[in-house]
């Protein structure tokens, strides 16, 4: 789709405003990122971050518990929320008439999110089931996203578990709740994003109606979370009872994003020539010649690209067979990484990957809801919002010799491996 023109302005409370109107259809899009995420919290409440986003949605002071939903479907409208390591988003995409709606409606739990024990409680349970469900009690639950941070990082905002701890999630008082939303739940941290079929003046002044008297609080200094890159290779082994056959992750680290965005790309570009399609150099190699492997996988980030600022992650991901080693696997991928150091794809091979990507990317953005949540993210993360219509371009442009430079970064002596290992039995 074509680029349409941004609108930005910022409320005297603080809250970046970004308006991406688009007639082509009678539907609008309106999320709300917060810059906090798995990062930010603090020591003794991991998961405190995703708990709060269920909170969001237990009503506020005006608006009894269940009415967001209420109001959001009665318009014909979805909505959810999510958290990632920089970040909590939360959207809805309605019928355009019912644009004021949604605004009153993220205004409303701005200003005051209902925060009793009560719900607090219940949520805790909620989010237990939760961790229950796609964790414990799931094949390779938490692969590699929850468990190879602990091997690649050191520190604690880079390495924890962002879906939380019981035992942390349940010592959470109110109180917490509260000093969380008054540290990062003001509207300075905060970037609200409208896009669709919206009148530019008409959404302002809504916008200005509805957010415009939400208090103003301190914008929270963000911390650097950088970290010296692994010095040599670190390996952990983890037991999964459930899993029916041995994993590996391998984690590297990859240029700043916010800083070296073409950098980035690079990585990006290279995962697709390792891994994407059947064509692909370890597709080829370990699944259809050698058949060692049964499953593959290669990416930024840990959550997808451009989801996280500094320090970001590239991560190969292979569920092989039993009877082989993971060394022999792990070898096989760096016989693959050397060739491409030393000899850089072909203009065709590459041109396959990027026409890929891009073609991804447009089909991504041609829907309302990525398209919103995309805007978002990147106004928040990088101060560009149109970023998201650059990409397809800015991939194109890497060159055979970006590629191989990038293979060539990727070292076995800066590097994390886990090990997953089916131990048999019953959780």
């Amino acid at each position: 789709m074509a680029s349409p023109e941004l609108h930005r302005f910022t409320l005297p409370n603080g809250l970046r405003v970004v308006l991406a109107p688009d007639a082509s259809a009678p539907v609008v899009g309106v999320s709300v990122h917060y810059d906090v995420g798995f990062r930010s919290e603090p020591e003794g409440r991991t998961g405190f971050a995703h708990l709060f986003e269920h909170l969001m949605f237990q009503g506020s002071e005006s608006l009894e518990k269940l009415a967001h939903f209420r109001h959001v479907q009665s318009s014909g409208g979805t909505f959810n929320g999510s958290t990632h390591p920089d970040y909590t988003d939360y959207y809805q995409v309605l019928p355009s008439a019912a644009l004021e709606r949604a605004l009153f409606l993220e205004a409303d739990r701005m200003r005051a999110p209902k925060l009793t024990e009560e719900n607090l409680r219940n949520q805790i349970d909620v989010v237990k089931e939760e961790i229950r469900l796609n964790v414990l009690n799931r094949p390779y639950g938490g692969f590699p996203w929850i468990l190879l941070p602990a091997v690649l990082f050191k520190t604690f905002a880079n390495a924890h578990n962002g879906y939380g701890d019981f035992v942390d999630l349940e010592s959470a008082t109110v109180d917490d709740c509260a000093e969380f939303f008054d540290t990062y739940y003001s509207p300075a941290n905060a970037v609200l994003t409208v896009a669709g079929d919206l009148d530019v003046e008409a959404t302002k002044a809504l916008v200005e109606k509805h957010f415009g008297d939400v208090p103003a609080r301190p914008k929270p200094e963000r911390p650097s979370f950088a970290e010296p890159a692994p010095q040599g290779e670190v390996r952990h082994e983890h037991g999964d009872a459930l899993a029916p056959l041995p994993a590996i992750a391998i984690g590297y680290r990859v240029p700043d994003p916010v800083t070296d965005i073409d950098g980035y790309l690079a990585y990006l570009v290279l995962a697709g020539v390792l891994t994407d399609g059947d064509s692909s150099r370890l597709q080829q190699r370990l699944v259809h010649r050698e058949g060692i492997v049964i499953d593959l996988n290669a990416g930024c980030g840990l959550f997808g690209p451009l989801e996280a600022r500094d320090p970001d992650t590239f991560s190969i991901t292979a569920i092989h067979t039993a009877e082989v080693s993971p060394d022999q696997v792990i070898a096989a991928i760096d016989e693959e990484l050397q060739k491409l150091a030393q000899e850089p794809p072909s203009a065709e091979e590459l041109a396959k990957v990027t026409a890929r990507w891009a073609s991804t990317m447009h089909k991504e953005h041609d829907r309302l809801t990525n398209r919103t949540l995309g805007l978002g993210s990147a106004e928040l993360l990088f101060g560009r919002a149109e970023l998201i219509y650059e990409l397809p371009e800015r991939i194109a442009a890497v060159t055979v010799d970006e590629v191989s430079a990038a293979a060539k970064a990727l070292r076995p002596d800066a590097r994390a491996l886990l090990f997953v290992k089916p131990t048999g039995g019953a959780q």
